[in-house]
């Protein structure tokens, strides 16, 4: 088998059978993994640890298990990045803040982590994350900025950033993420991937300590294709006993959902949710878009106002207050004034909170909710741009840029169906003039996985997107 040169153009299947196959080691796919990663990294700081040694012993286990004639996993061999916000054994989670720098190497994976590597992953290291996945660029004190493969100048967004760029840069075909307000649909879109935020519960959190978001936050695979996806999310979906909010799995396969992807006869278009400003490269990318579904006999009915107002207050009184509870703990820090000044007044502005205050704010989740399925009476899938705005540049820091005009809140789109639960999707709709891609946010009725991962596969097929990032195609430094 010729050696890639990137995972680039691999798909986890791919790579999954070629190791079991004995086509290829387990170790091999880890080589080329840790090779790219050192061409590759410097450039765009997704990877924030890196362990070669016991990645290779991880491999050696796998090309062990194949060699005694015993199955390795579905993902034998496939070489993953783990976001820096969840345990993987041996290596700190430093939360991308200066407060976890210093933490001891993980005794423990979480639950994902756990499931992935007894499906046959190799963890290969950890991904950055802005601190605590706070905001939608993914930059912290500690260790940087994490560059778009698609254009060095721009964030590859967050809170999953470091996953997105390193997939999107060919260093892994897969990586863990979370979504707690878009954070694995925002670096998926922003770095030209498909990427989807399963029902809260679908992949357990559990573990010793209590979920940091409460129910915002639901953990998942992130890789190039939703078929990648889907095989991954088949190896971790499924309860814990641990996990108050675990919910079973559906009895179908998540891979064979999208064996055979339909596209909807119907879908809802909402350009603004009814109450965000779009820019306009953006949304001409989308409606393209949704041009070529039409074209395919999909019926696109424009909804023009779905919440009627911005929720965010309700998303963020919840989210202020589990930082506030977090942080509490961490003011003797000696580091402690090393916080981002924005995250410092968010905690602190939740700590000023009160018990009503937190129950008024899931009334609000509850209203959202009640909307939602009004809306789903009449179509089985609601259509959004995933951002309102490109892949923010550098020198603007965590704001987008909507219309020349730079926007904090340029993710209105994503956090309303964390705080509703809905399962949600991004594929590519294509590229801004600039090169920069675009993604097309689809959202499912409650607990409807299955439909919203078959429609992706059947969006990514009409569309064909096709793209690569310059960086994937330049020659190794």
């Amino acid at each position: 088998m010729a050696r890639a040169d990137s995972y680039f153009d691999l798909t986890v299947s791919e790579v999954a059978r070629r190791v079991r196959d004995g086509d290829w080691s387990a170790r091999e796919a880890t080589e080329l993994a840790l090779t790219v990663i050192g061409e590759r990294n410097d450039d765009v700081n997704a990877f924030v640890a890196i362990d070669e040694e016991r990645s290779l012993e991880q491999a050696a286990a796998v090309d062990a298990l194949i060699s005694a004639g015993t199955d390795p996993g579905p993902l034998a061999g496939v070489p993953i990045g783990v976001k820096d916000l969840e345990d993987a054994i041996g290596f700190p989670t430093t939360n991308g803040s200066p407060l976890d720098a210093d933490a001891a190497p993980a005794m423990r994976d979480s639950h994902l982590v756990e499931r992935l590597r007894r499906a046959g992953c190799v963890v290969v290291g950890k991904t950055n994350t802005p601190e605590y996945g706070w905001t939608a660029c993914t930059t912290n004190a500690v260790f940087g900025f994490t560059r778009n493969p698609w254009n060095l100048e721009h964030s590859a967004g967050g809170s999953s950033g470091g996953s997105a760029a390193a997939i999107a840069a060919g260093m892994v075909p897969l990586a863990t993420g979370s979504d707690g307000g878009g954070s694995i649909r925002i670096p998926s879109a922003l770095c030209g991937l498909s990427g989807f935020k399963p029902s809260f519960g679908r992949v357990p959190a559990g573990g010793p300590r209590p979920p940091g978001w409460l129910h915002f936050s639901s953990k998942g695979a992130m890789a190039r294709s939703i078929r990648d996806v889907a095989l991954a999310l088949d190896a971790v979906v499924g309860p814990e006993q641990d996990d108050l909010s675990s919910i079973p799995r559906p009895e179908a396969s998540w891979l064979d959902a999208v064996a055979e992807p339909g596209l909807p006869i119907r879908i809802a278009w909402s350009p603004t949710l009814g109450y965000a400003p779009v820019d306009n490269e953006v949304l001409g990318a989308c409606e393209r878009a949704l041009g070529v579904l039409e074209g395919l006999g999909v019926d696109v009915v424009e909804v023009p106002d779905v919440f009627g107002s911005d929720p965010v207050r309700a998303w963020l009184d919840v989210v202020a207050a589990c930082h506030a509870r977090d942080l509490a703990e961490q003011t003797g820090h000696p580091r402690f004034h090393e916080l981002h000044p924005q995250l410092r007044a968010i905690a602190e502005y939740g700590a000023t909170l009160s018990g009503v205050d937190l129950v008024r704010a899931y009334d609000e989740f509850h209203r959202l909710n009640l909307r939602l399925v009004e809306l789903f009476r009449d179509v089985r899938l609601l259509c959004t741009p995933t951002t309102a705005a490109p892949a923010p540049h550098e020198r603007d820091g965590i704001l987008g840029v909507i219309n020349g005009a730079q926007d904090v809140a340029w993710v209105r789109f994503t956090y309303p169906f964390n705080m509703t639960r809905n399962p949600a999707a991004t594929v590519c709709a294509g590229l801004t003039p600039q090169g920069l891609p675009v993604g097309l946010q689809l959202v499912g009725p409650q607990h409807a996985d299955l439909h919203v991962l078959r429609s992706a596969a059947a969006f990514e097929a009409a569309l064909g997107f096709d793209g690569r990032p310059a960086l994937v195609d330049a020659p190794a430094s």
